[in-house]
């Protein structure tokens, strides 16, 4: 019985923390509903300057202008709480963090964030229009282009999802070789893998063009040699030392 009250006193209190972190996305969510349909104007701002005059978006399913704009701004809610949704888990999990984890894990959630946000940012002002444009240039002769809202907006997301989380490249670096696994220099030696890596990874996560590809792909090379420069403060044989030591003064 006595095992069994510290285990449900972690339960109950994982369940307060994800009846937080849903209940901060709820209500970003309610506060951004009413301009639902602005919000998706917005997402698509890029598509239609990119489309020929004569050229508009469409609705082929019957509930689709409802459940678009509905579905991103639910989306969009979840992003920007993406930082109390961070602080719950790390509120959760930090009692049972040494000092130097802590140390560690408090920059790279943040950084993390940030990355995200960055990536996102990168695909909306710079990756949308040089792919749109193509797109659209590239359309056969008597074609008209009318893209649907539905598809519109998993297309994007898509590349919203792909872009976040090769932005958080260095994050994974770092970690990477904190936690041992590989070294700067390790990785350094395997730079020419690494580079077909990214441009697969590129070819599997974004539209079968070679514009939208090679944006993807050398971003992360950027982002890798960051994570390598990075990655040269954080180290497990540091932290291994600093814990030594800390257990030293402490006896």
């Amino acid at each position: 019985m006595s095992q069994q009250q510290p285990l449900i006193s972690h339960l109950l209190e994982l369940r307060n923390k994800l009846l937080k972190a849903i209940g901060s996305v709820l209500l970003v969510f309610i506060c951004l509903v009413y301009w639902a349909n602005d919000i998706y104007h917005y997402m698509a701002t890029p598509l239609m300057q990119a489309l020929p005059e004569s050229s508009s978006m469409i609705a082929t399913d019957v509930a689709a202008p409802f459940f678009a704009p509905f579905k991103l701004t639910l989306i969009l809610a979840f992003f920007i709480a993406i930082p109390y949704v961070l602080y719950q888990i790390w509120s959760f999990i930090a009692p049972g963090l040494y000092k130097h984890e802590k140390r560690l894990m408090v920059p790279l959630l943040a950084s993390s964030t940030l990355l995200f946000y960055l990536g996102i940012a990168f695909t909306y002002y710079i990756v949308f229009p040089v792919v749109f444009g193509f797109f659209t240039s590239v359309a056969p002769e008597g074609v008209q282009v009318a893209t649907d809202i539905s598809s519109y907006l998993s297309f994007v997301l898509k590349l919203f999802f792909a872009f976040g989380l090769a932005f958080e490249i260095p994050i994974a670096v770092i970690l990477l070789c904190w936690a041992g696994v590989t070294t700067v220099e390790d990785l350094r030696a395997k730079r020419p893998y690494i580079v077909v890596g990214a441009f697969v990874i590129g070819m599997l996560l974004t539209p079968p063009d070679i514009i939208s590809q090679t944006m993807l792909a050398v971003p992360m090379l950027i982002l890798f040699e960051g994570g390598l420069i990075a990655a040269r403060f954080y180290s497990k044989k540091d932290s291994d030392e600093d814990e030594l030591s800390e257990q030293d003064n402490a006896e």
